[in-house]
Formats: C-alpha cells, structure tokens, sequence
C-alpha cells in the first residue's frame, strides 16, 4: 500500500522483477496513480487545516478547564469537563446529530458575524437542574418540554454564566463580548446558517456527581472567518513574542487607575458560641474585642493596608488615615 516503508529484500524483489520482465513498469505506474485517487464530497468541503483545529482544540481545552471551576461552583458538587473532539462537518449533518428535543443556547459573538450553538445533552442538563433545586444530581425521567418557566430560566441563568469563561478562552486570539441570544429545545427551529455551511463541532464530556453528558460547541467557518489567519501556529508565535508597546502599557495603567476596589474600615470581631447566637434577639449587645480608643484596621480588598480611627466628616461616619499597616505589628491585627 502507498505509505508502506519497504524492506531491503522487498526493494531488491521489486528489482529484479522488473528487470526480468515479470512486472511491467508502465502497469506499476497505472496501479500507483489508481491508488492516488480517492472520493471527494463536496458537501463536506474541509475548511479548516489541521493547524486551525488544533488551535481550536487548545482554546477549548482551556475553556472546558474555565467550565469546570464555573459548574463546582454553581452546581457546589465536583464537576469534570474535557474534550473529547473536534470536528468539521456540515450544518445539516450537526443538526440530525443532536436528540430531537435537547438544551440549545444560541450565542451571539460580537463583533463577530453569525451566531455559535451550545447544544447540552439532556441527560447532563437535568442533573445540573437537580443539583440547583436542591437535588442530589440525578437525571430522572423529565422531559424537555416538560420543563417550567422557573426551571427553563435557571438553566438559562446557569448558561449565561459560562460566557465570561468563553470570552477569556479566546482573549489570546480575539476579544469578544458573548452575550445568549436565544434559548431553545428543537433544533429543527433552528437556521441558524445554510444546511451545507461548514462548522466545526466541539464535543465536550460533562460528569457531574455519577450523571455524564456532552456539550456540544457548533461553530460555522464564516463566524470564524474574520480571524482564521489568527488560529495558526505562526501566528500564536509570533504574537508569544511580541512586546507590549507604549500606547498599550499606558492603556493598562489607565484602566488600573479607574479599577474600583472595596475599602473596608473594620471596628471589630468576637467569638459567641452557637448557643449564644441562636439565642439573639432585638436589642442584645455583642461586646467586640476592640476599645473605642484603639485605631481600625482599614481592609483594600482582602487585604490589610493602613491603621484609621473614626470620626465624622460633612454629618457622615468617615475614618481618617494615620498609617500604613505593618504585617509585623500583632496590636493592629484585628
């Protein structure tokens, strides 16, 4: 067969057979060009090289890794994600692969054009309802047209919260700004593109609790055709060793600048008992651990940064900075 690495004996073979007539040289030639030739559907044009898909393999595989903290956290149970393929197949043919009635959130993608389908295999989508009801996670036998209007807007809700996640998967390629479009369970309402449009179809396994599922990723070429250039190899490195330039680390600073962050003046904290807590009404006392004449720890963030005491500026509570904290002084720590 061609592609075959032939052996010394088999090459020496080879040889004398045509040197000694038993194998023409015009008929191994006509043999070899009929083996070159192979079936081609047109209908299932490729238009993404090799390159482009493994470049859209490593951006989901970072994605599926972004999912998986976002549904541990939604869903409070552990949740595996990861993918299992990538696929480049007509519309139509995408469109009879999915259950007749399934989970589809059709995702606009601006600034791109066209729209990208997130179609969420029932079976895993009823276990993540559970588990937000309350459950322990189990698929049941609930129908998707069954599905209420409360129940249909937690999914939605859940769904939305995996865009964030999608939009920092593909920031090393492009910025773009998710947002769900539509929510539906037949796909046969879907036109999305026409049916002989090419897409790429990435298949995500979902395991939460014992419950396993796919999600499914449906992408056409013409969304990603404004940046198909960037899904090369040459160019992830290129752009690994570009340097930012001025206009981009004053641009960073700007937006530094303006980011806000929560500043908390703490006056205290104790320790009561549950006993004690259980027991609390209107007009109880919890005595803190700090005197009124000590100073306050001020929190930026999480962490602690100056030493303040409190006051009242224009008929308003305020504080008024005297130091920076110190990590080594233990009197500060409250």
């Amino acid at each position: 067969m061609a592609g075959d690495v032939l052996s010394q004996n088999e090459i020496d073979a080879l040889l004398s057979a045509l040197s000694t007539g038993e194998m023409d040289a015009d008929q191994l030639k006509s043999e070899d060009t009929k083996k070159r030739i192979r079936a081609y559907d047109f209908k299932r044009a490729l238009r993404f090289s090799k390159d482009q898909i493994r470049s859209l393999t490593r951006i989901h595989e970072n994605y599926a890794r972004l999912l998986t903290t976002v549904f541990s956290a939604q869903l409070r149970t552990i949740t595996q994600i990861s993918v299992v393929s990538v696929d480049q197949i007509p519309y139509e043919e995408f469109i009879r692969s999915v259950p007749k009635m399934t989970i589809l959130n059709v995702i606009s993608v601006e600034p791109l054009e066209g729209r990208i389908i997130m179609e969420v295999n029932p079976n895993i989508a009823y276990a993540m309802l559970d588990r937000l009801l309350g459950g322990k996670g189990e698929a049941g036998n609930k129908k998707i047209e069954d599905l209420t209007e409360i129940e249909t807007k937690l999914l939605r809700n859940l769904f939305d919260t995996t865009l964030d996640g999608m939009q920092e998967a593909w920031s090393s390629v492009a910025e773009i700004f998710p947002e769900n479009d539509e929510f539906e369970v037949n796909p046969q309402f879907l036109q999305v593109i026409s049916p002989n449009e090419i897409v790429v179809v990435i298949s995500l396994n979902v395991q939460v609790g014992d419950e396993t599922g796919m999600i499914n990723l449906c992408i056409p070429h013409v969304t990603l055709e404004p940046i198909i250039s960037k899904l090369s190899v040459h160019y992830w490195m290129q752009s690994s060793k570009k340097e930012p330039n001025d206009f981009e680390i004053e641009h960073l600073k700007k937006r530094i600048h303006i980011a806000e962050v929560p500043v908390i003046a703490k006056l205290g904290s104790t320790e009561i008992s549950i006993q004690d807590f259980l027991a609390l009404g209107a007009g109880d006392i919890i005595r803190l651990n700090t005197s009124v004449d000590e100073p306050l720890t001020v929190h930026v963030g999480e962490l602690p940064k100056f030493i303040a005491q409190p006051g009242k500026a224009k008929k308003k509570l305020a504080i008024q900075i005297l130091d920076e904290y110190q990590r080594g002084d233990q009197n500060y720590d409250r």
